[in-house]
C-alpha cells in the first residue's frame, strides 16, 4: 500500500474508480456466468456453431488440461471480433431510431474533440460520458439485451476471428473458464460470450435500479487499468492463480491486464503492443491477411458514449460507399 503514497488526489481518485469498476464488473460477470451455466448446453453449442480448427499449433504444454487454477481472458475488439463491438451496437441502435440526429451530431463532435486534442481531459471525458449515458437512461436493461441479440446476428457474428475463437476453444477443451474483457457494456459482452459458448464477460457496468438504467456508470469504463482490476477481482473470487492464467489482446492499452498473467499473448497487435511483446518475449499471433484490419476510432474513455460515436462513423462510411 505504501507504494501508492505518491499518487496525487486526482490520480488516487482515478485509481479508486478503476478498482470500483473492476470489482463491479467481476461481480456482474460471475452472476451472468451462473445464468449461462444454467442454460441447456446443446442450445449454447448450437448458438456458438462449430469451433474452427486452430490455424497453427499451440505450445503442447499450454493450455494445461485439468488445471482448475487457470483461466483465459480475451479482449474483445480486434482480438476476438473485427472492429469495435460498440461500433456495431451503435449502428443497430441508430437503425432502430434509438436516438436522434441531433444527439448524433453532439456525440460526433465530442468524438472529434478527443481525436484532435490527443489528450483525455477529465472534464471533457466526464461530459461525454454523462451525455452519452442519457441515451440509455430510463430504458430497461432487458430491452437493450433483446436488441443486442438482434444486433449480434446482424453485424457481429460474421466478424469473429476464427483463429482467436479457436484459441478460446482450446482453453475450454482443457476444462478452463474463458472470459471476455472489454470496455463495451457488460450486457453486450455477455451476449457475445454466450453466443460463442464462453464462460462469461467482464465489461463496463452501467448502473440500474429495478432493471432500469439510471444514466450513471459504476466506477468508470472498463479500460486500461480498470480491466486489470476486473481480472484481479475475478481471479480472487474464483480462486485462480494468475501466473497460470492467459490473457489475449491487440492493444497496448491492455498491457496492465496482460502483465498480470503468466501467459500473455499479443493478438493482431498494434505497433506499441508488438514492440512491447517482443521486448518481453510474449507470444504473438496475427490472424489478419492482406491489409491490416481498420480499427474504428472509438475512444474507450467515452464509455457508453461510444455508441453514438460508432453510429456516426457507420453513417459516414455508408455515405462514402454510395
Amino acid at each position: 500500500m505504501a507504494a501508492r503514497g505518491w499518487l496525487t488526489p486526482r490520480r488516487h481518485s482515478a485509481t479508486a474508480r478503476s478498482v470500483l469498476a473492476g470489482e463491479a464488473s467481476a461481480e456482474a460477470a460471475r452472476k451472468t456466468a451462473q445464468a449461462l451455466e444454467a442454460e441447456v448446453p446443446e442450445a449454447v453449442a448450437e448458438a456458438a456453431g462449430p469451433a474452427p480448427a486452430l490455424p497453427e499449433v499451440i505450445e503442447p504444454e499450454f493450455p494445461v488440461a485439468g488445471d482448475d487454477l487457470a483461466a483465459a481472458f480475451f479482449d474483445l475488439d480486434n482480438t476476438v471480433m473485427q472492429g469495435a463491438a460498440i461500433f456495431h451496437f451503435g449502428r443497430g441502435l441508430y437503425k432502430r431510431e434509438f436516438f436522434r440526429r441531433r444527439e448524433l451530431a453532439r456525440f460526433a463532435w465530442q468524438q472529434a474533440w478527443f481525436r484532435l486534442a490527443g489528450v483525455e481531459d477529465p472534464e471533457h471525458m466526464q461530459d461525454a460520458r454523462d451525455s452519452a449515458l442519457s441515451i440509455v437512461k430510463g430504458h430497461r436493461v432487458s430491452e437493450l439485451m433483446s436488441i443486442g441479440e438482434e444486433i449480434y446476428d446482424e453485424y457481429m457474428a460474421e466478424r469473429i476471428w476464427p483463429g482467436t475463437r479457436a484459441l478460446a476453444q482450446a482453453h475450454l477443451d482443457a476444462g478452463q473458464k474463458v472470459w471476455l474483457v472489454t470496455a463495451a457494456p457488460v450486457e453486450t459482452a455477455t451476449i457475445i460470450a454466450r453466443r460463442l459458448g464462453l464462460t462469461g464477460a467482464l465489461g463496463t457496468v452501467a448502473e440500474s435500479v429495478d432493471g432500469v438504467y439510471t444514466g450513471r456508470l459504476v466506477g468508470e469504463p472498463l479500460h486500461g487499468p480498470a480491466k486489470a482490476e476486473a481480472v484481479r477481482a475475478l481471479a480472487a473470487a474464483e480462486g485462480l492463480d494468475l501466473e497460470r492464467c492467459a490473457a489475449y489482446s491487440d492493444s497496448h492499452n491492455d498491457i496492465p491486464m496482460l502483465s498480470l498473467v503468466g501467459h500473455p499473448y499479443a493478438i493482431n497487435p498494434d505497433t506499441k503492443l508488438r514492440r512491447h511483446a517482443r521486448e518481453h518475449d510474449w507470444r504473438l499471433r496475427d490472424y489478419r491477411t492482406g491489409r491490416k484490419a481498420v480499427k474504428v476510432g472509438v475512444p474507450a474513455a467515452a464509455g457508453v458514449g461510444a455508441i453514438a460515436g460508432g453510429a456516426a462513423a457507420a453513417i459516414a462510411l455508408h455515405r462514402r460507399r454510395k
